[in-house]
């Protein structure tokens, strides 16, 4: 976002499924989660909540898209459905837990993997031929996790062109170093 200048980062421990980590006391967050983001005595907690906060807060970025943009509504749709729908199916399909509840109200995991592949299969980024941070934040668990992760070919493809990108390079050296 040609922010770095403006923020700390502040890394802290926390819980972990294996039972490691714990609560940090240098960790503002009130459930002892990341990320959160303070911004003098406003804070925001939520991936996607940061990420609008962030790109609506530093707009010539030209990650997010503002008010009055015609792919708002696409933007704002996909930060909510990855926060509100594929972080929970995939963690539930990990964690093997099967609801009639659940699959009809978020689906399960391979619809969600049909929802991205029909966008994916059509254009290289979520808002078409631009990548914004709708497509960092719903890319992000395929990175993280690679081939865990099951994907079609449209899908790895979009990671790929996502993760190429020299805001990650710069990333991935500051935590090399």
């Amino acid at each position: 976002m040609g922010i770095d200048d403006r923020i700390e980062i502040v890394e802290v421990t926390i819980p972990r499924q294996d039972g490691s980590g714990g609560r940090d006391p240098k960790n503002p967050h009130p459930e002892g989660k990341v990320p959160y983001l303070t911004d003098g005595e406003d804070f925001v907690r939520e991936r996607a909540a940061i990420i609008l906060y962030l790109t609506d807060r530093f707009p010539d970025s030209g990650l997010g898209r503002p008010i009055g943009d015609p792919q708002r509504g696409r933007y704002l749709s996909w930060l909510t459905w990855y926060q509100g729908v594929f972080e929970p199916v995939t963690i539930l399909g990990w964690a093997k837990i099967d609801h009639p509840a659940v699959t009809a109200s978020l689906r399960d995991y391979d619809t969600a993997i049909h929802r991205l592949d029909e966008v994916l299969s059509r254009q290289p980024y979520l808002l078409g031929d631009e990548f914004s941070a709708a497509d960092l934040l719903c890319a992000g668990p395929f990175a993280w996790f690679g081939n865990q992760l099951p994907a079609t070919p449209a899908i790895r493809d979009w990671v790929a062109r996502c993760q190429d990108r020299e805001a990650v390079r710069k990333v991935q050296e500051a935590e090399a170093a």
